[in-house]
């Protein structure tokens, strides 16, 4: 919200006095600057609460935002980048070793950036083979850390797989040898969680040693939701994996890739078809009448 108020060009005029041009202008600096329109819809929906409680409160009589022009959307099926498990294997192999293990959980967890980067040693839950998300990392003034609760209510305790925890005990061995359980998992030198600059340095140099390009953290979280619903999860556990508000903002952002009726009766005819012409019986494998 901060970042949008900041950026937009009418920030300093007085709400009685702004006019819709004032805002298309605003938004085609963002189009012409190269903003992906996802970025360029949430920043002006952050900014339209303004006038619109002001409308609300009658301060102004209209909402000098209402009908602005916005770029279309892409669809979320051609947007959304899925890693590779080569890529992934890649990248895990390319990291430095402190970041590697970072990289695994957002891959192989499902964890947002700002999730991963506020786990504490304790949030591990080895003998029951979970990681409990309770809090996250959000960048506060001046590139400093703030804890906050995890975004919609977030909160979930994720089950995660065994090599996963060996890689995690393994970087609590090498890298965290003192402390107690509210250690933080991934500590900066200064002893404090890294926020979203720190982690999207390290990121960086991580993309540059594996030689990938167009990749960003947080396509590892939809790499771990394809390879869920490829496992055959259905949504609910999906939405719970992920620690969305609902079920309908998990179909909404990764509903393309679940199998159609068109894949299901597909798959169903194949099945027939197997049974039937695999069948050492069968006429057509015999070529008897």
């Amino acid at each position: 919200m901060s970042l949008a108020v900041r950026t937009a060009t009418f920030a300093n005029v007085e709400l009685r006095l702004l006019r819709r041009s004032r805002v298309e202008s605003w938004v085609k600096q963002m189009t012409a600057a190269g903003l992906a329109s996802g970025t360029v819809h949430t920043r002006v929906q952050n900014v339209r609460s303004v006038p619109r409680g002001a409308v609300r409160d009658r301060v102004i009589a209209t909402d000098p935002s209402d009908g602005v022009t916005l770029p279309r959307r892409r669809r979320r099926e051609h947007a959304m980048n899925i890693p590779t498990p080569p890529q992934v294997g890649a990248l895990l192999t390319a990291a430095d070793e402190r970041f590697a293990a970072f990289v695994a959980v957002c891959a192989f967890g499902g964890l947002r950036l700002g999730e991963a980067a506020a786990l504490q040693v304790g949030d591990v839950d080895f003998l029951r083979r979970r990681v409990v998300v309770s809090r996250q990392v959000q960048r506060g003034p001046n590139g400093t850390a703030e804890l906050r609760a995890p975004k919609h209510r977030s909160e979930r305790t994720v089950v995660v797989p065994d090599r996963l925890l060996t890689l995690i005990a393994g970087h609590v061995e090498r890298h965290l040898t003192a402390g107690g359980p509210d250690r933080w998992l991934f500590p900066t030198p200064t002893g404090t969680p890294p926020h979203q600059n720190t982690v999207g340095h390290q990121w960086r140099k991580a993309l540059s040693a594996a030689g990938l390009t167009g990749l960003r953290l947080h396509d590892l979280r939809h790499f771990f939701a394809s390879g869920l619903i490829a496992s055959g999860c259905d949504v609910v556990t999906v939405q719970r994996a992920l620690g969305h508000a609902s079920a309908t903002t998990t179909l909404n952002t990764y509903g393309h890739l679940w199998p159609d009726a068109d894949d299901r009766t597909r798959a169903a005819t194949d099945g027939l078809m197997s049974a039937a012409l695999d069948d050492p019986a069968s006429s057509l494998r015999t070529g008897s009448p």
